[in-house]
């Protein structure tokens, strides 16, 4: 290899018919190639930091697996259709639901014939146990208008287990929903505070 000074001071290089100019050999430690760790060191460098999310967003993108279970009994079919013939066809007088603990289904209990009355009804609810119900009132309005109203009854004794009590609670709103129709709700834990007077007056 042929090496040739230049007026500049600088080093001209010969390999074979090619000349290559190299700088003065003060600069010459600036041209060597970086060195691999050099090379990882600022590819690291230059990649996005990834950061965790916290333990509280990460648990609210996990999809919900207690919705079900969270909101109330499911609801027997049955129940459904004999709401829907009580509201249109008016076939029944009033529907009494129960929990059904073994199959995990709000049924039907009871109905009541379109001649029943409201003695008949709540002849039918038992002392110690709690109940949903329907009822299909019919009034006269001070005006003289003939109407009815459909009454939605959670009837829940004093004398009911408390963890019946719990149960038909968590589960009411659940049924209510899928009762399309009801009017007026009512609570009761005895008899008196479902009176005919009590009815009326809120029916008005």
């Amino acid at each position: 290899m042929l090496v040739a000074h230049n007026a500049s001071g600088s080093h001209t290089r010969r390999r074979g018919r090619a000349w290559s100019k190299c700088p003065s050999p003060g600069l010459v430690a600036s041209c060597k190639p970086p060195s691999p760790f050099s090379t990882s060191l600022s590819l690291l460098l230059a990649a996005p930091l990834f950061v965790s999310k916290p333990e509280e967003e990460r648990k609210e993108e996990k999809p919900s697996t207690m919705s079900n279970s969270a909101s109330g009994m499911a609801v027997c079919d049955e129940c459904k259709l004999r709401f829907l013939d009580l509201k249109a066809k008016r076939s029944f007088r009033f529907i009494v639901f129960k929990i059904n603990e073994k199959v995990q289904q709000v049924v039907v209990d009871r109905v009541g014939q379109p001649d029943e009355s409201y003695d008949d009804f709540t002849a039918c609810l038992p002392a110690d146990e709690c109940r949903y119900a329907v009822f299909d009132f019919d009034f006269v309005t001070d005006e003289n208008c003939q109407k009815s109203k459909i009454f939605f009854i959670s009837w829940s004794p004093d004398t009911s287990r408390v963890r019946s009590k719990m149960l038909y609670a968590s589960s009411k709103d659940r049924f209510k929903r899928e009762l399309d129709g009801i009017q007026v709700e009512l609570q009761a834990t005895d008899p008196s505070e479902m009176s005919m007077d009590i009815i009326k007056s809120r029916a008005l």
